[in-house]
């Protein structure tokens, strides 16, 4: 499993433009092959920091949903409501690979 991580700040004064951008960017994530669960956080302080989680099989389904071509035009369109835009990439612990819950 991998698990790719974004994280930005939304343009305080881009706030409702980005809320209904989402409206139809998330359909667009979804709708690119190769991605197996989409989250999106937001901190419970309500700033305007946005953390996404895109999860996928292995690095390889994710490197081809990334290069997708409806994947840039996302990205350029979110760079005109949000700054400080990152993305990281994590793999499975090799100390615990599997989740773990409790009582399990």
């Amino acid at each position: 499993m991998l698990l790719a991580v974004q994280r930005y700040d939304i343009h305080p004064l881009k706030v409702e433009a980005y809320n209904e951008w989402t409206k139809t960017a998330v359909p667009r994530v979804l709708a690119i092959p190769g991605l197996i669960e989409f989250r999106a956080y937001r901190p419970v302080a309500g700033t305007c920091q946005v953390v996404l989680t895109y999860e996928f099989t292995d690095l390889a389904a994710w490197a081809a949903w990334r290069d997708h071509e409806d994947n840039q035009p996302l990205l350029d369109e979110l760079y005109t409501y949000a700054t400080n835009v990152s993305t990281e990439v994590w793999g499975a612990s090799p100390v615990v690979p599997e989740p773990i819950r409790p009582g399990g």
